[in-house]
């Protein structure tokens, strides 16, 4: 399913009422009467309140305040604007109402008289909508606020006012929905923190957009489902043996972080892989051959601490070129001059897709320009903080990545020709051309140590089974979270750790094949 922007969603509108033929009244009608449908299925009936702004966000509003009064319901609205200053469709929904017998007063009112909001009352917040582009103050802000501390439910039409719809901020002051009814398509601010968590539950309603707007190839993000996952699973002949499914070479660990490899190489071979090897400081072999079992081992020079020695990197060529398909790096192997020059060759002379993840990254701080040079896919793996060492500008911090997660990450693709997975909540996957996927599994309890490690040996296991660089990086995130989704029902999210999410990857797997 696409998400948009409010400028694209502005275009779908226009589109369809200017070249489809649509007009804007009837989208408006439609969209006011999802919101009473929803109203009463979760709500069933109530006293409603309906507080409407100027635009047609407030129109939407008043479609609601109409049709409840219609239908014998108590309703009051309330304006946040006068009557005269009103324009266009929203205009002509107030005319409406009016003729009706909507009872329609000065949003002051409201503010005066608290005791109109009772526990029996929910209120339809249609102040504002998607195209909010500064901060809220003044009236507005106060209604908001005033609304918020009422306790009392609140539906949302549109998007919750005072988020940003394009990145999911808080532009001031915002309504803390417990239920959001939108149309045609979700929205960014939707689904990115804290949007999501303000918009409460989200209903993404049909009111007769055309198809193929809908699902235009210009709109450059889509949010994840089960149903773009299942054919993507790979599929399993009844004639075939191990080296059919790839043989996946993971580089990592260190004196102290052995976890590491090993929950990477286990969820790799959970993932479908035929193949592991663990590639390890040879001074740490001991420490690993008493823990693998169906993983292979190769050992690698190490500077006599526990950590890898640059010449390692002809080694691991070798094993490249002769042995291994897919080559996973990074997870604790610890950064120094050593292991930079060893990302920095493998990205060069690789010639087998590499899916590079934790250290790996850090090793590239100063040098992510080095990533065009490389002839085979790549994908980063990098949580916020990894993604500003990335970056390496002063002026972007984590809060500043975190305040526009997908531009961020679709202008970092776009400039290095990568494909990156920026970690998070929510999870998003960018191919190098900018194109954004947005994952909708995982949960809280997944943010505990070693799960970062599952997600590298999991992208990398698929990668193994001739999945393109983008598909084994939307499978990896997506059953990824779907595993701690499984592991959390049973575990909490407290108790939640990584090797509990391994043990879900083939629950995962099974619950997203095509047939169930």
């Amino acid at each position: 399913m696409k998400v948009v922007t409010s400028s694209e969603m502005r275009e779908i509108d226009r589109k369809t009422i200017q070249e489809h033929g649509i007009d804007g009244l009837v989208l408006m009608e439609r969209a006011g009467m999802a919101v009473v449908a929803r109203i009463k299925e979760v709500f069933g009936r109530k006293k409603v309140i309906v507080v409407s702004g100027s635009g047609n966000n407030g129109g939407d509003g008043l479609v609601v305040a109409r049709n409840l009064h219609n239908e014998g319901w108590d309703v009051k609205a309330f304006l946040t604007a006068k009557p005269e200053d009103l324009k266009g469709d929203a205009l002509s929904q107030y005319t409406s109402a009016v003729k009706f017998g909507v009872d329609i007063k000065p949003v002051k009112e409201l503010l005066n008289k608290p005791s109109l909001i009772t526990a029996h009352t929910i209120i339809v917040d249609a102040l504002l909508g998607t195209g909010l582009s500064k901060k809220v103050t003044g009236t507005i802000a106060q209604v908001i606020s005033f609304l918020n501390n009422s306790k009392v439910p609140i539906v949302s039409v549109d998007i919750p006012s005072g988020i940003s719809s394009d990145t999911g901020q808080i532009m001031g002051e915002a309504i803390k929905a417990g239920v959001t009814v939108t149309f045609g398509l979700p929205k960014r601010g939707h689904l990115l923190f804290p949007g999501a968590e303000y918009s409460g539950k989200l209903f993404i309603e049909d009111i007769g957009f055309p198809k193929s707007l809908l699902d235009s190839e210009e709109l450059g993000v889509e949010l994840l489902t089960r149903e773009d996952i299942g054919p993507l699973i790979p599929e399993r002949r009844r004639y075939s043996h191990k080296g059919d499914y790839g043989h996946v070479l993971i580089v990592a660990g260190s004196r102290g972080k052995t976890g590491a490899a090993l929950m990477a190489a286990k969820a790799c071979l959970k993932s479908g892989a035929g193949l592991v090897t663990i590639g390890i400081p040879e001074s740490l072999g001991k420490v690993f051959q008493s823990r693998v079992t169906e993983e292979m081992t190769l050992m690698l020079p190490d500077r006599g601490d526990g950590t890898l020695a640059e010449e390692a990197v002809k080694t691991i060529l070798g094993f490249l070129g002769e042995t291994a398909d897919v080559l996973a790096i990074g997870p604790g192997i610890g950064v120094s001059d050593d292991t930079k020059e060893i990302i920095k060759t493998l990205i060069e002379h690789s010639g087998n897709p590499l899916v590079i993840d934790a250290d790996g990254i850090n090793c590239l701080k100063g040098e992510k320009k080095i990533l065009k040079r490389a002839e085979m896919p790549v994908i980063l793996t990098p949580h916020p903080g990894e993604m500003a060492r990335l970056i390496d500008d002063p002026s972007i911090g984590i809060r500043e990545i975190e305040k526009d997660r997908i531009t961020t990450a679709s202008t970092f693709a776009r400039e290095l020709n990568t494909h990156l997975v920026l970690k998070g909540v929510p999870s998003l996957i960018v191919a190098p051309d900018g194109k954004t996927y947005i994952n909708s599994t995982g949960n809280p309890g997944m943010a505990t140590a070693g799960t970062g490690d599952v997600l590298t040996g999991m992208i990398a296991g698929f990668l193994s089974q001739k999945l393109s660089a983008l598909n084994a990086a939307i499978l990896g995130v997506y059953l990824h979270g779907l595993a701690g989704d499984l592991a959390v029902s049973e575990k909490g999210e407290y108790s939640l750790v990584a090797s509990d999410i391994i043990e879900k990857i083939p629950a995962a797997l099974r619950a997203s094949k095509r047939d169930g």
